[in-house]
């Protein structure tokens, strides 16, 4: 087998070799230990019929591993630098093909369709970068791309927000987010410590398992997540407050917006941060007669 490129001596040698040097604009952080990694695929429960997806492969160090574990690799890598490095590094694996585009603006459904023609099982394993760990997942959700998860390594303060249940203070409108779409677990931290260049906070391993249908159904999807939004806006306020002052006219409609709550069985001075998915999924139907 390969030696892997995830140990401290390889990954010198090839940075060296290639005089790459970090941009810290792209939250370039390349991980040094074979086992974490390891311990990512196993969590990403891939068969020998399974695609991988990977965003920002840096030197390549978790592609390999889900090369070896997987039928097929795609990934997409935004810094032209790391072209020439990743098919030096990956050139013993003909399963794996890397992309060269911005994830962001990729068309993923279309990528999946021309490369995992073969293929059922698919899910997305990535290190994300820090700095638009949210934005992408997100489009991965929102787009209804046909995975069956998502495995992904991210600043541990942003995985406590994905996975936080009602009550807690991390809990917010991307937890709900989040979790409509998916069943959503930290199943790892990450001590800073792996990585070169070492970041300033510790990362953690969230994996999100796509729901058969949403957590809660709404009678208006954009709405629900308008409302959600809105009910945080403000973190100390009650959810009275923030809806009067976050939706349109929500001051002149003050009155029916007392009535939604009520019908909805919320009281108006409880927080957004307490309500569960299926009490939001019930007030942004009631509130959806007064604001549509």
């Amino acid at each position: 087998m390969n030696k892997d490129i995830a140990t401290p001596i390889r990954t010198r040698a090839i940075l060296e070799k290639y005089g790459f040097s970090f941009k810290k604009s792209l939250g370039q952080n390349f991980l040094i230990d074979t086992n974490i990694l390891h311990r990512i695929v196993d969590f990403a429960e891939l068969g020998d019929d399974s695609g991988a997806i990977e965003i920002g492969p840096g030197i390549g160090a978790l592609t390999e591993q889900l090369a070896r574990r997987s039928k097929k690799v795609v990934a997409f890598e935004i810094d032209q630098r790391l072209l020439p490095i990743l098919a030096d590094t990956l050139s013993p694996y003909e399963n794996v093909k890397v992309i060269h585009k911005d994830i962001l603006e990729a068309d993923v459904q279309e990528v999946i369709e021309t490369e995992f023609t073969n293929t059922d099982d698919l899910m997305v394993v990535a290190n994300l970068p820090y700095y638009v760990t949210t934005p992408i997942i997100m489009k991965l959700l929102e787009e209804q791309i046909p995975i069956r998860g998502i495995v992904c390594m991210l600043q541990k303060e942003v995985a406590d927000r994905i996975s936080a249940k009602p009550g807690t203070k991390e809990y917010g409108s991307l937890s709900i987010a989040v979790q409509y779409y998916t069943k959503a677990e930290t199943v790892m931290i990450v001590p800073k410590t792996v990585f070169v260049p070492q970041p300033n906070v510790d990362s953690a391993v969230i994996r999100l398992t796509r729901r058969e249908e949403p957590a809660v159904i709404v009678k208006d999807e954009k709405f629900f997540f308008q409302i959600t939004r809105a009910s945080f806006a403000q973190r100390r306020k009650t959810l009275l407050n923030n809806l009067t002052s976050q939706l349109p006219d929500g001051k002149q409609k003050k009155e029916e917006i007392i009535g939604a709550l009520n019908a909805a069985g919320i009281e108006p001075t409880r927080r957004g941060e307490t309500l569960s998915v299926e009490e939001f999924g019930r007030l942004s139907d009631e509130l959806l007669t007064y604001f549509q």
